[in-house]
């Protein structure tokens, strides 16, 4: 079946929605292989299935038909559980508009994650400092995050990401809230993150943001346009899979 060894794969993946006037083939048999320590974007027009694809891999929606897994573990086929106990092993999750609690200090975002995953909240808090650290805003520890620049909130959002160290980060159009100089800040930082062995698929529609991804993948209507190169482990050759 799917290769054990990558970071992620998917075969044969399908996924109908029902809307009021007739159903929407979101992802219409769906391969896909994404190495450990690849950064992967996946680009298309709005509606194409990137968006539902990173939920399905991140088990927050569940295929039809195929088969998906994360780190060797069948995310197919799972309870409830024992899909929330695959993402926090396994998934980080960062959104376009950032999903913070307002009530928390930026420091307690971060800690989050990992206290709900079993972690001692003293080891969770400083492991969240160190993220802070390392992304630039541990100065801003104790604040709330209302007070932050849209920058500085992904920011805080990626760290969140990390809080419990995820074999896959998972990316969807995280600058699109954001203005060019935020954007770049946290472009810049996927790709050190990248450098440093963090393997990131990144839902994207725009083209110089892909561009920092060592691989872009293109789909169109349901479906990756064109077969997969061998993939390139930790690759920086912006390869650029396009329709043929």
């Amino acid at each position: 079946m799917s290769d054990t060894t990558a970071a992620l794969a998917m075969r044969g993946v399908r996924k109908t929605f029902e809307a009021e006037n007739a159903p929407v083939r979101a992802l219409r048999g769906v391969d896909l292989s994404v190495q450990r320590g690849e950064f992967v974007a996946l680009m298309g027009p709005s509606g194409c299935g990137k968006s539902t694809l990173l939920n399905l891999v991140a088990g927050l929606d569940i295929p039809d038909e195929g088969e998906i897994t994360v780190a060797g573990e069948a995310v197919t086929g799972r309870s409830e559980d024992e899909l929330a106990r695959m993402r926090r092993r396994h998934i980080g999750l960062v959104f376009q508009f950032f999903n913070l609690l307002e009530s928390m200090t930026v420091l307690e975002n971060v800690a989050l994650p990992a206290v709900i995953a079993g972690r001692r909240r003293k080891m969770a808090e400083t492991r969240a400092a160190d993220l802070l650290d390392l992304l630039g805003i541990g100065d801003k520890a104790g604040a709330v995050p209302g007070v932050l620049s849209g920058g500085q909130r992904q920011r805080l959002a990626i760290a969140r990401a990390l809080a419990n160290e995820p074999t896959l980060l998972l990316a969807d159009e995280p600058t699109g809230a954001l203005d060019s100089e935020g954007g770049e800040e946290v472009i810049e930082l996927l790709s050190r993150l990248h450098r440093s062995g963090q393997t990131i698929v990144l839902v994207t529609h725009d083209a110089g943001v892909a561009a920092a991804a060592g691989r872009v993948v293109r789909m169109r209507d349901g479906r990756i346009v064109t077969p997969e190169p061998e993939p390139q482990p930790g690759g920086r050759d912006h390869a650029v899979i396009t329709a043929g």
